[in-house]
């Protein structure tokens, strides 16, 4: 909404400063006013205007925008076209254009009215209006120049009749107007003439493209372009665009005429008239694309040296993307059969153009992962390769030369340094657009580029493009792909490279696995015939529509075509053979090959750590194993730190990440906690060996992180992640929203796709009956709704006394409720049918029932994991007496049986998922009937309970260590040596993922376990000095155990339709995102937390981000919100914790998401609102509430609360504590305290769920309560880190005490030789009271003093005062609040940090780059203008408050969203204002709906930045009229 200056009471809004209103929103199509003044009144606007006058104009408000309307009311009033349009009144209109002798005033009259008929009508009210009497006066009126007035009036009638009817187009054309339009732009009397005729123009060419082009449209409109304003020549271009859409082709010579006007406009500001104008000229190529002389007739007008100019200047960041991509594409166009396009494009250095593009393009946001049938011309990474393929043409081993290919190697061959730089770019980056995690068409088009720069270049050449590459590992893991085509490039490359280079590549092939790799692919017995098995299997998943034998071809191939490949059938296996007997057949008979003595080490020193682990278990006792065990490990890491000489294919292939799992988890890896296991010995035994191993990681004889043992190991363990491919992402084709009919899980209609399913009977089952219906099952369907359905078909009454008296029971029960689990699918549907995995717990407050029967109701969907659940370090375990009920039925297809814990959807993913990189479920998949045979469940033999007493066990022992060591998230997958999620064990990545969880976890609690091990030292004897338990940490950075890899493929799959429709996630995302979501990016996890949690990204603040796929999200978001629209909610500034309270109570558990309105004030949207948030933010630091731990303190330290009424925590707000014994303290109440947690936890999770932006800053350690983990000492010291610190220096005086004692057998002269920083801990004089809270009695004895004896009492007491019980009540409130909105577990995906900036956003500097790259200048403003150029570096000089402040006014909030600047949207937009007097006097104002600042054009930096901080200061706290 529209912020002006600060408005005193009684003042009228000025007139200058108007509010975004729906009167403005004119229901004309049209931009011109549909009741024009007479023409002696009539003025043209100036340029410095059209930023007034671009809200008018018809609105599009079918749907919600993506950040709120400016206004609630919709346009209601207007004329009724259908009144206006009576025959008589028109007969009258149509007889008064003739000429009656009166001067031309009956025709201006007439004409005027007609204008105001056609302005508020359209087709379907006109119908019956007589086109072919209506035209020829107008025309011939058009045509007389003796009244201007009348020839305006006249074509701006034809121009509203095209807008009105569109098909008329043809009729004025036919009628002979164009020729009369183009002549008054080829010689221009009247410009508001002119500029009319350009609007009419435009209309027309819409229908008529050929008939203007003939007539001379396209040299008319651009012959005095520069004449015109912005607009006009926005209008002009766009007649062009039109025209250019159907080129007959004889109009060569028409085009060539104004091809030096469309490439001067590629170089003009207004980067909407460069997009049309490159519009224009991508459609001219096109159409010249079969033509070489034409095509060398457009690179003479220098075509390709503007538009590359365009791609090189991160044209990408203003053009759109489908227009920037279509520049790459007439570059491609050009090089196709032009080589004067293609000598100039290597002169111009294109490579260094196209490295910068395929390596700053993030292939999650390209599409990379579309079949091939499915690739978008707007691609840029195909459209990159494309023109690449025409640059350096295919050898002449695959294709047969024709005249321009030959041509093409001609200039390979004569200028050699084009390849040679070409292949230093183009190589690289290839290599890396592959290791990023493409589809097998992008690898394909990859490695066919390497082919062929292999082929061309010299060794020397050769050698020099891939030093910057490890392109042996490339390739050996391009041998892992299954796609034929795929195998054949890569091996043709490798031969290649051999034949070139074969000292440099024989012994890199071998330690990199290439030769591993061949001998793999010659161990089957047919290479091609297993994989064409494999892909006739694979058809219900995979629709094949193109062979890549076509992937380079840019024609539409038949179908009947498309699918004959022209591969040979024994192809693979006879070039593998040949390469390998060539190339890598020498002294196979004395050793292995494909083994390097680095592996061979290091299988030994495994071996040896392997069995000295097996030894241990043998001997527990025996110090000496331990030992030696120890100095193997030290061996090992050694190794490891070798540096590069270890190959990421030795490292895997070793077997030493294993290895290591093994001897971390006391060799029971894999197998879990036996349940006859010396349980104190087995922990004891972890404990000791993380601690060493944390040791060794944690080392650093460097002074950086990168030199840490962790670092390097982190390093290896992504890169093998990389290469071992096991996670594909699967793409739905062809989806489309539709009502269905279900069976399961419950009859009625679905918008959900749905698997048809036929039900078997196992052989062997007879207590069970035959069912063999084929039901639809809705995707989102459990195992458990199945069973619901099929048990009463298939138990038979003979076996009733079979089942189990709970059985009969529960049966009842679900007959009961049926209605209430209709209700329930019902409830899924609306919230988007998420797949319910073991860590979601659905949201009880979407549904309006009582948590009991909201519990019986989900009991069935909830998964479990046989009665446990681990969630970053909670151990959840249910008895299966209070747990869901136990399956009655098994179900398992193709022979495998299925896990109860995936969707039905997903267990036939599963089964059809092999190594096939690209999964398409297409329409195959859903007409295909799936079998599932089922059978009764067989008792288990094994009591899983034994395991669980285990693990209660282990954590009362793990208490009575000292050290919370069950309070580490990662020490539970540590001490069950197994992930906690159901990925595959037997896959190589998951020993990969064990690892860097364990890794992950100890870089990220460093500080506790470092700091515990100085306890330990103080303890013993080895420091003496208390400042030595200070810690100095240098850990590696969270972003580097991210995979760039995953990362990739999980933004590709939160894009494909069916997941953003239904949640159908593949299970493997579910799995890994919540067990190790480390491995993702805070975006991608960010994305998949709002889709996951609330259906939808809606709320997203980067949605813009998904613009390729604008279609599908409007059509999902219409079907999942239909019912969830906003809510208005006014709200009185002057109590805004009450408004918020009712707001809360009212609107908190809805759906849609809040708008705020101020009472006595017009503004409403996203600018009120956010402002909203952030006022709110402020109240909760209010002082005098009793939240907060700087609140109520006492008279010492009483002085941080300072003068501005508000708590000042520098470390970040924490709960004050409260005593269980106090009602009230300081004038304030305990309950009013806990109603307040209760409202900001609601506020919390709304602000989360609407995507606003809090101005809060928490602690550290709040954080951390959010994400459910239990604090500590360590924790204190985040948030006061003098009394941190000291309590931390007294848990080590009592340690030492404890270990004094435990050697000592005088323990009563102990406490006496222990002194505190020398002085008695009984001169300290504390008492029993919390420090800081002398109203917080830690005991009963109000006199107890503290002493040696009883410090660690003491320190136990403060630290549960602090951390626990004192806070206890505050934070459980907080927690109720929060879950009413949606579950606060929801959150664990994140890290404190990442946490913050979810809810808080950003808070960076803003550097000059930054602002000119995402701050967008138009109306009247460019990036070039002084005024921007001054604006920005005024923002750039700001300080902190200043610039939060800036924020404030133009968005609402002070801070930006997460991902800073560029995440902002809609788009911070600066645009000129227009000013009836000077401009210096007047201020900026704002449309904070749009972050739109309308800034006037003063004459100095200094006045501008002096009246825009006076705005930004004196405008906040209203919004005006502007």
């Amino acid at each position: 909404m529209d912020r002006g200056r600060k408005r005193e009471a009684g003042d009228e809004p000025p007139a200058d400063k108007r509010a975004c209103s729906s009167s403005e929103y004119r229901p004309c199509s049209s931009a011109t006013s549909s009741s024009p003044p007479p023409p002696s009144q009539q003025q043209h606007p100036p340029a410095d205007s059209e930023m007034e006058s671009s809200s008018s104009g018809r609105s599009d408000r079918g749907g919600d925008s993506g950040y709120g309307s400016c206004d609630s009311d919709d346009f209601a009033g207007g004329y009724d076209s259908r009144c206006l349009v009576g025959k008589g009144r028109l007969q009258k209109v149509l007889g008064g254009l003739v000429d009656d002798g009166s001067g031309g005033s009956a025709q201006l009259a007439a004409l005027t009215e007609l204008c105001e008929v056609l302005s508020f009508c359209m087709e379907d009210a006109i119908g019956y209006l007589p086109v072919e009497t209506v035209v020829p006066p107008l025309v011939k009126l058009a045509a007389d120049e003796s009244n201007p007035d009348v020839m305006l009036l006249a074509i701006r009638a034809l121009t509203y009749l095209c807008d009105a009817m569109p098909r008329s187009a043809e009729t004025i054309a036919r009628h002979g107007a164009l020729p009369v339009l183009c002549g008054r732009l080829l010689a221009i009397e009247y410009l508001d003439v002119a500029e009319q005729c350009h609007q009419a123009l435009e209309k027309i060419s819409r229908k008529q493209p050929v008939a203007c082009l003939q007539a001379g449209t396209i040299n008319a409109v651009l012959t005095y372009i520069d004449f015109f304003s912005n607009s006009i020549q926005r209008v002009a271009v766009s007649t062009v665009a039109n025209v250019c859409k159907k080129l007959p082709p004889d109009c060569s010579s028409i085009i060539m005429e104004s091809l030096p006007t469309l490439c001067a406009l590629l170089q003009n500001d207004d980067w909407k008239l460069v997009e049309t104008a490159a519009t224009c000229l991508i459609r001219v190529a096109d159409c010249f694309s079969h033509s070489s002389k034409l095509l060398d007739e457009l690179c003479k007008h220098e075509i390709i040296q503007k538009s590359l100019q365009l791609i090189a200047n991160d044209g990408h960041r203003s053009l759109s993307q489908a227009t920037y991509s279509g520049l790459i594409s007439l570059l491609t166009k050009l090089a196709t059969n032009s080589l004067v396009a293609v000598q100039t494009l290597f002169e111009l250095n294109i490579s260094r153009v196209l490295r910068r593009i395929l390596v700053g393009s993030d292939m999650s946001h390209d599409s990379a992962y579309v079949s091939v049938e499915d690739v978008v011309q707007t691609n840029q990474i195909c459209e990159v390769f494309k023109l690449v393929n025409q640059l350096i043409p295919a050898d002449a081993r695959n294709v047969q030369d024709n005249q321009i290919m030959q041509a093409k190697k001609k200039i390979l061959v004569d200028h050699p340094n084009f390849l040679h730089q070409f292949s230093m770019d183009i190589l690289p980056a290839s290599v890396q657009v592959v290791n990023s995690g493409a589809n097998t068409y992008v690898c394909y088009v990859c490695v066919s580029i390497i082919n062929r720069i292999a082929y061309f270049s010299t060794p020397d050449m050769l050698l020099e493009s891939v030093k910057s590459t490890n392109i042996s590992s490339f390739l050996a893991g391009l041998l892992s792909r299954k796609d034929l085509h795929v195998l054949i490039s890569t091996l043709e490359t490798i031969e290649i490279l051999m034949q070139k280079l074969p000292g440099v590549f024989l012994i890199s092939f071998i330690k990199e696995g290439v030769v591993y790799a061949i001998d793999a692919l010659l161990m089957q017995d047919k290479c091609s015939e297993s994989a064409s098995e494999h892909s006739d299997d694979q058809m219900v998943v995979r629709e094949i529509s193109r062979c890549l034998c076509y992937a380079f071809s840019s024609s539409k191939i038949p179908s009947s075509e498309a699918r004959t490949c022209k591969l040979g059938k024994d192809i693979i296996h006879n070039l593998g053979k040949h390469i390998r007997n060539t190339y890598f057949d020498h002294g196979a008979e004395n050793s292995e090959m494909g083994v390097t003595e680095t592996l061979q080490n290091l299988k030994n020193l495994c071996r040896v750590l392997n069995d000295s682990v097996e030894g241990c278990l043998n001997n527990v006792d025996d110090l000496q194993n331990e030992e030696n065990l120890t100095q193997i490990l030290e061996q090992v890491m050694r190794e490891l730190s070798l540096g590069e000489s270890m190959s990421t294919f030795e490292f895997v292939e070793s077997g030493i990440v294993r290895s290591l799992a093994h001897y971390l988890s006391n060799g029971k890896y894999h197998m879990g906690i036996p349940h006859d296991v010396d349980l104190p010995s087995h922990i004891l035994a972890i404990l000791k060996r993380f601690q060493i191993f944390s040791s060794i990681c944690l080392s650093n004889p460097g002074q950086s992180w990168e030199s840490m043992l962790l670092a390097v190991l982190l390093k290896k363990l992504q890169n093998a992640l990389s290469s071992l491919d096991y996670f594909p992402v699967i793409l739905s084709h062809g989806f489309k929203l539709r009502s269905t009919y279900t069976d399961i899980p419950a009859r009625g209609c679905t918008m959900n796709p749905c698997l048809k399913v036929r039900f078997v009977r196992e052989k062997e089952e007879s207590d069970l009956s035959d069912y063999n219906n084929v039901v639809n099952v809705d995707i989102s369907s459990s195992f458990d709704a199945v069973e619901r359905y099929l048990w009463p078909k298939v138990s038979e009454n003979k076996n009733r006394h079979l089942k189990e008296p709970a059985d009969n029971h529960i049966i009842k029960l679900q007959d009961t409720t049926s209605g209430l689990s209709h209700s329930l699918e019902k409830y899924h549907i609306e919230a988007h049918t998420k797949i319910i995995d073991e860590s979601h717990i659905p949201n009880s407050s979407e549904v309006n029932r009582s948590p009991e029967e909201f519990i019986t109701a989900v009991s069935s969907t909830k998964q479990t994991m046989s009665g446990k659940e681990v969630v970053e370090g909670r151990t959840i375990t249910s008895s299966p007496s209070t747990g869901s009920v136990k399956p009655k039925l098994t179900f398992s297809l193709r022979g495998k049986q299925l896990d109860w814990s995936r969707t039905l959807y997903q267990a036939v993913l599963e089964d059809q998922i092999s190594s096939e990189f690209d999964m398409v479920v297409g329409s195959k998949f859903w007409s295909e009937v799936y079998k599932l045979t089922y059978r009764r469940v067989v008792e288990e033999k094994a009591n899983n309970s034994q395991i669980f007493d285990c693990v209660s066990q282990s954590n009362v022992f793990l208490n009575k260590l000292g050290f919370s060591w069950q309070k580490l998230p990662f020490f539970p997958s540590l001490l069950q040596a197994e992930l906690p999620c159901k990925i595959d064990k037997l896959i190589p990545s998951y020993d990969i993922l064990f690892m860097l969880k364990i890794l992950e976890g100890l870089n990220r609690f460093s500080l506790e376990l470092l700091t515990d091990e100085r306890v330990k030292a103080f303890a013993d004897g080895r420091i003496d000095n208390f400042d030595d338990l200070k810690v100095v940490i240098c850990s590696v950075p969270q972003v580097e155990f991210m995979s760039s890899k995953l990362t990739d493929k999980l933004e590709q799959q939160m894009r494909d339709p069916l997941v953003l429709s239904t949640g159908g996630f593949p299970p493997w995302f579910s799995q890994l995102v919540t067990a190790c979501p480390f491995l993702f990016s805070f975006e991608a996890r960010w994305k998949y937390f709002y889709l996951t949690t609330f259906g939808s990204l809606r709320n997203h603040h980067n949605s813009r981000q998904h613009t390729n796929s604008s279609s599908t999200n409007s059509i999902n978001e219409r079907h999942l919100y239909a019912s969830s629209s906003r809510k208005k909610f006014k709200v009185d500034r002057n109590n805004i914790l009450e408004c918020a309270v009712k707001m809360m109570e009212s609107h908190a558990q809805n759906k849609g998401p809040l708008e705020v309105e101020y009472t006595e004030e017009v503004g409403t949207g996203l600018g009120p609102t956010m402002e909203f948030y952030t006022l709110v933010s402020h109240e909760f630091q209010r002082v005098g509430f009793g939240m907060w731990r700087e609140d109520l303190y006492n008279e010492e330290r009483h002085s941080t609360i300072g003068d501005s009424g508000f708590v000042l925590a520098p470390f970040g707000l924490f709960p004050r504590p409260w005593s269980t014994t106090t009602g009230a303290s300081g004038g304030v109440e305990f309950s009013e305290v806990i109603k307040k947690f209760l409202l900001l936890g609601k506020l919390v999770a709304k602000a989360i769920k609407d995507g606003r932006i809090l101005d809060i800053p928490f602690s550290r350690a709040f954080y951390k309560i959010m994400l459910e983990q239990e604090l500590s000492i360590c924790d204190i010291q985040s948030f006061d880190p003098e009394l941190g610190r000291t309590l931390l220096e007294f848990q080590a005086l009592v340690s030492r005490k404890q270990f004094l004692e435990s050697a000592s057998e005088e323990s009563n002269e102990v406490p006496s030789k222990l002194h505190y920083r020398n002085i008695s801990v009984n001169d300290l004089c504390l008492d029993f009271t919390l420090p800081g809270y002398s109203d917080y009695v830690l005991v009963s004895e109000s006199t107890k003093m503290v002493s040696i004896v009883n410090l660690e009492e003491y320190v136990s007491l403060v630290v549960d005062a602090t951390i626990g019980s004192g806070i206890f009540r505050q934070i459980d409130a907080f927690k109720s609040g929060f879950n009413e909105v949606f579950p606060l577990n929801a959150l664990q995906f994140f890290t404190e940090d990442e946490l913050e900036r979810l809810l808080c956003g950003e808070q960076d500097t803003l550097n000059f780059t930054e602002l000119m790259d995402h701050i967008k200048f138009d109306h009247g403003y460019t990036a070039r203008s002084p005024i921007a150029i001054s604006l920005l570096e005024t923002i750039e000089e700001f300080e902190c408050d200043q610039r939060r402040a800036f924020l404030q006014f133009v968005t609402g909030a002070p801070r930006l969203p997460p991902g800073g600047l560029a995440a902002l949207d809609p788009k911070l937009t600066v645009v000129r204002k227009h000013c009836s007097c000077d401009a210096d006097m007047d201020l900026p104002s704002v449309m904070t709906c749009a972050n739109y600042l309308k800034l006037p054009p003063y004459s100095s930096k200094e006045i501008m930045r002096q009246k825009l901080l006076y705005a930004i200061t004196e405008g906040q706290g209203s919004f005006h009229l502007s």
